[in-house]
């Protein structure tokens, strides 16, 4: 060892094993470079003609999908710069609930342009202040741009409902929207509170069933349950419902005790009041008006005979989130240990059947009058896949439900809002008098992505269609997108494509903060990874829920 080269530099001062990257060609464009890959993947899923990616995660388990969300989620993205991306797009996802691929796209678009930039001889803070300034101008224009009359709307008027939601659920599901939307605006508009602000998406459940096709699903005011009733009761109507956390079944003492018998009859009597025990229990909750029994856990063999005797269906449900779910859609209290249940704590339900819907059985729970407490969704499909992806549009649907009750202003869609910000950030961009100018000009060309993408994916000639709306926009006609299915320019106002105005708002704002964050990175420096297993590596033999 006394011969070897001594570090020096950043070396001597950092453990061994550690990399260092800094300067432009190393860290910056390096980064660029690896976000545009990310936003390479996803863009080409962008709009309603966007193709499926096939992802298989670390699990095997196989993703057919378009929705960008879940695309980023599933691939382990493993460089620093491109997770920054992964995470805007994120928080898009949970702040709305759809445009999570505008985000990254659009991220990765600007940071291409700042390549450009920077291979010119521009600084990345010069670039930064003109991104900045372009944000916030690009967020004043889209103010303008707002439908007017749009901000007052009926959340309870389905018409109204669907208008809306109609272009987020088709770029999920292309051709099939009017049918979705039909469905999720049911389902949204009967669990809607009486103060919209407080729209729970948890209210809107999805039950997946294969077989059929979409035509045969439908929304049921209440739950859906897979699986059938323990024991020979199949329907019951106008019933009272009493819910138990523990386990319907005879529950051993909390103390240990020894019990010395004497006699054969002793041992009889002994057995008898184990089951006199439980009659009592069972017969206290038939007595109390209860008609069905739900248990979380196992229910007992004895138990379930008083049952059948006394004519109670008995449903088991493990999951506590469903349990949960349960007693919000019946309005009952869960009560932890078999008692006899207080006339409080029992809730109610209009009918509880078993049905047999394409192979699989399922237990309904209705629940008609209850108003806003839970619907579900069925929808049918000829396999897992194409089930998944339908319920990721419902998924985007509720999302956007939710988001146009808290702020129901909406800009045209078809990304004639796109070329009109980039047709007017470029003019705001010949008044600027420094360096940033280039970066706003830049920044505007960035919009142009959109509706390119949203043509190539169609198939269309890219070019033709954005020459001619950038002709009719500079003509005045602020509302002509790009009508997909005949290939042409039209004003999309009669066409109904509207976007939200909040879902845009935050897809620009994530993705120039995001872009922003990775301009302003000139070092990277990696420790050596730590031995041992993997921090993110799941445990064995877990389950994907």
């Amino acid at each position: 060892m006394g011969f070897s080269m001594q570090p020096y530099g950043i070396q001597s001062m950092l453990k061994e094993g550690h990399k260092h990257l800094s300067g432009l060609d190393e860290a910056v464009l390096k980064n660029i470079d690896a976000c545009k890959q990310l936003s390479t993947i996803t863009r080409t899923s962008l709009g309603p003609n966007g193709m499926n990616k096939m992802v298989i995660n670390h699990l095997d388990k196989l993703f057919v999908t378009n929705d960008a969300a879940t695309i980023v989620n599933e691939l382990e993205v493993q460089h620093p710069a491109a997770k920054i991306l992964v995470l805007a797009g994120k928080a898009q996802q949970e702040e709305i609930g759809d445009g999570a691929n505008l985000t990254i796209s659009f991220a990765g678009e600007i940071l291409q342009n700042a390549d450009e930039l920077i291979r010119m001889g521009l600084h990345p803070s010069e670039i930064i202040s003109g991104y900045n300034k372009s944000i916030d101008k690009a967020i004043e224009i889209l103010g303008e741009l707002v439908e007017p009359g749009s901000e007052n709307m009926d959340v309870r008027n389905k018409e109204q409902v669907i208008f809306r939601m109609k272009a987020a659920v088709a770029s999920k599901q292309f051709g099939q929207e009017d049918v979705l939307c039909n469905l999720i605006s049911e389902a949204c508009i009967q669990v809607c509170p009486k103060n919209p602000a407080n729209f729970n998406v948890d209210n809107v459940r999805v039950a997946k069933l294969v077989g059929g096709g979409l035509n045969n699903s439908s929304t049921v005011r209440g739950m859906v349950l897979k699986g059938d009733t323990v024991g020979t009761i199949k329907r019951v109507e106008k019933a009272k419902v009493a819910v138990f956390v523990g386990g319907v079944d005879t529950s051993a003492t909390e103390t240990k005790g020894t019990v010395l018998i004497h006699s054969a009859e002793q041992l009889e009597n002994y057995a008898k009041t184990e089951e006199a025990k439980v009659e009592e229990l069972i017969k206290a909750v038939a007595n109390s008006g209860a008609k069905v029994i739900v248990s979380g856990a196992a229910v007992g063999e004895m138990a379930l005979h008083f049952c059948e005797r006394y004519k109670l269906m008995v449903l088991k449900i493990s999951s506590k989130f469903e349990l949960r779910r349960f007693c919000r859609t019946t309005g009952a209290v869960a009560i932890l240990k078999l008692s006899p249940p207080s006339l409080d704590d029992l809730g109610y339900v209009d009918s509880i059947s078993v049905e047999e819907i394409g192979g699989t059985r399922v237990t309904v729970v209705r629940n008609e009058e209850g108003g806003n407490s839970v619907c579900t969704v069925v929808l049918r499909g000829s396999t897992d896949s194409i089930l998944d992806d339908l319920e990721r549009a419902v998924d985007d649907g509720v999302n956007t439900y939710k988001a146009m009750c808290r702020d129901s202003r909406i800009v045209p869609g078809g990304a004639a809002t796109e070329i009109e910000l980039a047709k007017r950030l470029k003019e705001f961009s010949f008044k600027e008098t420094g360096l940033d100018q280039y970066a706003i000009a830049k920044f505007a060309e960035s919009f142009e992505m959109i509706p390119k993408t949203l043509a190539e994916n169609a198939g269309l000639n890219a070019m033709e269609i954005i020459s001619s709306l950038y002709a009719d926009h500079a003509s005045g006609n602020i509302k002509v997108g790009i009508d997909l299915e005949e290939g042409v320019c039209k004003d999309v106002s009669t066409l109904k494509i509207w976007d939200l105005y909040v879902t845009k708002f935050f897809a620009l704002k994530y993705a120039a903060d995001a872009a922003c964050t990775v301009l302003r990175v000139d070092q990277i420096i990696m420790a050596k990874p730590a031995g041992g297993p993997r921090r993110d590596a799941a445990p064995g033999g877990m389950d994907e829920d």
